[in-house]
């Protein structure tokens, strides 16, 4: 036997890189590249990356396989359990393919049970947030990814914030002639509610654009319902966007959480639309829908770049029921009758009307709109609703820093209209600082008698009021306010019935009913109204007509809600038929009384020498106001008897 020491030295030395290539094909592992392959996976996701074993089988296109992988959690979470892991992931790499594209060509991964474990802490920092570096705009992605298989994977959602614990099932469906689809069934809660629903999108990680991706989404958060149907042609970047937006249910305040957008309460809703995405901005447009009995229509813009989100819009409404728009002003909205009412809202709407107070005393809540700028526009056609004058709406809504503008917030009343500017801003121990500055332009005075549906009228009021208030809901706003109200009509006329009724002219009333005379015509009407502390001053109101001249005196609470006016009126010729005494009006505004002053039993005479003590006042008071309708002597005449010696 030939020794081995005596094997020619050059054979030896030959022989050593077969021994070599037989060693490493005997005991090779491809874990051994696993350091390598966990550091470049963690620099390219800014995370720690860990795997368990490592396998590559050769050929044009390599088959890789990593079992157990797991990405760590960002330092502030618990390291277990960690953000996600699969149980293997096999990725084939087209190495042909990837030279000529220049880029990593992936014909097909596969993740098998992959568990994703992501959560928000109290300071709403996610642990799904991965420093991965995007390409720079308009420069093609290095990597190229063909289709992606998931099977059954699992994914749970924690966000305290949003009171969200969600969990999605999470697997690819094949479908005969097309790509696997990612498929997704969506149970747990959402905003303290119930939520389920299932979405099905195309494949998974289509990055190349231009191809469509259709995206079919279902969802039901305790009685919302929302769907979106449509396709995506960037679907990473949310870009070219084909889709369908259809959102219902009782209340849109529930969409607070859903969308981040903050909305007051409404009656039920339903909404439909296109919804696109671009340079981090959400387009609502072609909106078509209802809430409660108002249509709309219009776009509305979402961005969400920075720590503020913005908010701008453009809404119309054909006609509008202003009761829908009662959450906007801490009102229950719509109405009892509004159809598809839930029975809850119908309770809440009944217990409003039951109750004793009329203003409006929800809390207005401006800090949750500290972090969102808003700036819609918005106006309606028509008005609708029982005893409303006013014909139409639109108003310019800004919301800056928490500041909340209406400039202007404007009501059509026949051929004029009430417009006005109006401030709320934030004040200490969640109240609001409340200015407002309207003008009453030629108020149409017949549109407003067909209201009372009763009386009629003619002629043109304007006027001017400024209030300020604080308070944390309308009402205490308003039972603190302080300010001035004038308003003022030369000519015109009046249903005859009203006017001898508020004197109590009764044999007057009795033809007047009859339609003898149907009008009376004013010659002058002035008002001059002060709010102190909440409490709104009589201080001059004044009607003359061509018989009988009637004051108005007395205060209303606004803090109680409780009324105290007397209505004293002056025959200018001898009538039959009255009862000497003043009109009171008086309680609460929920249930007023309406009645003669009996204590006021005294004799007038014929045409009354009290008619100057009537006057008094006003001749300091008719310069204030701008009447708009030309040159007109009525009111001066009415300046000239007031400025006269009462009669002795």
């Amino acid at each position: 036997m030939v020794r081995l020491n005596r094997l020619p030295r050059w054979l030896t030395w030959a022989s050593l890189p077969l021994v070599i290539l037989l060693l490493l094909f005997a005991f090779w592992s491809w874990d051994w590249f696993i350091p390598l392959a966990e550091r470049r996976a963690s620099a390219a996701i800014g995370r720690p990356v860990t795997i368990a074993h490592l396998h590559l089988r050769l050929g044009r296109v390599v088959v890789l396989t990593a079992e157990d992988v797991r990405i760590a959690n960002p330092p502030g979470f618990a390291a277990d359990p960690p953000f996600a892991q699969a149980e293997r992931l096999i990725a084939q790499i087209d190495l042909l393919g990837s030279w000529r594209a220049a880029a990593l060509v992936l014909p097909e991964i596969e993740i098998v049970k992959p568990v994703i474990e992501a959560a928000a802490r109290e300071d709403r920092r996610g642990n799904w947030v991965l420093d991965v570096a995007a390409a720079p705009p308009g420069q093609p992605s290095s990597l190229r990814i063909g289709t992606l298989q998931i099977t059954e994977g699992l994914a749970h959602i924690v966000l305290p914030h949003l009171e969200a614990d969600l969990r999605l099932a999470i697997a690819t469906r094949e479908e005969a002639g097309t790509a696997p689809r990612l498929a997704t069934d969506i149970t747990g809660t959402y905003a303290g509610q119930p939520i389920t629903g299932q979405a099905l999108g195309g494949a998974v990680l289509a990055l190349q654009a231009g191809a469509p991706w259709a995206l079919s989404l279902q969802l039901a958060n305790g009685p919302t319902r929302i769907s979106l149907e449509g396709s995506l042609r960037d679907p990473l970047a949310l870009r070219g966007a084909e889709l369908r937006l259809v959102m219902q249910g009782p209340d849109m305040a529930l969409l607070e959480k859903l969308t981040g957008v903050p909305i007051p309460r409404t009656p039920n809703y339903e909404v439909a639309g296109r919804l696109d995405y671009a340079e981090n901005r959400f387009r609502f447009s072609e909106i078509a829908g209802r809430v409660g009995q108002t249509d709309i229509d219009g776009t509305l813009t979402v961005g969400t770049a920075g720590t503020r989100m913005s908010v701008e819009g453009e809404l119309h409404s054909r006609r509008v029921d202003l009761a829908d728009l009662g959450g906007f002003i801490g009102e229950e909205p719509g109405r009892v009758a509004t159809p598809g009412q839930t029975p809850e809202q119908r309770r809440a709407l009944a217990r409003n009307e039951a109750q004793a107070r009329v203003l409006p005393d929800e809390p207005i809540n401006l800090p949750k709109l500290q972090s969102t700028d808003i700036r819609i526009s918005y106006c309606a056609d028509s008005v609708i609703g029982r005893n409303v004058p006013f014909d139409s709406l639109r108003t310019e809504l800004e919301v800056k820093d928490g500041v909340v503008h209406l400039r202007p917030l404007a009501l059509g009343v026949g051929r004029g209209q009430i417009v006005g500017n109006v401030t709320l801003t934030p004040a200490e121990e969640g109240r609001v600082q409340a200015e407002a500055d309207v003008q009453f332009q030629r108020l149409d005075l017949s549109r407003m008698m067909q209201a009372t549906q009763t009386f009629e009228g003619a002629g043109t009021l304007n006027g001017r009021a400024r209030i300020t208030g604080t308070g944390n809901s309308f009402a205490t706003i308003l039972g603190a306010g302080n300010g001035t109200l004038t308003l003022g009509m030369s000519g015109g006329n009046l249903s005859a019935l009203l006017v001898d009724l508020s004197g109590l002219r009764l044999a007057n009333a009795l033809l007047s009913s009859l339609g003898v005379p149907g009008r009376t015509t004013v010659q002058c009407f002035v008002g001059d109204l002060v709010l102190q502390r909440g409490v709104l001053n009589l201080r001059t109101v004044l009607l003359d007509t061509e018989d009988v001249l009637v004051a108005v005196t007395g205060s209303v609470n606004l803090a109680r809600e409780r009324l105290a006016i007397r209505l004293r009126s002056e025959s200018k010729s001898f009538t039959i038929g009255t009862l000497p005494t003043s009109i009171l009006v008086a309680g609460s505004f929920r249930n007023p009384s309406v009645g003669p002053e009996l204590g006021e039993l005294v004799a007038r005479g014929g045409a009354v020498a009290g008619l100057a003590a009537l006057l008094a006042p006003v001749a300091g008071l008719l310069p204030t106001i701008q009447f708009g309708i030309g040159e007109d002597d009525r009111c001066e005449t009415l300046i000239r008897r007031g400025a006269r010696p009462a009669a002795r």
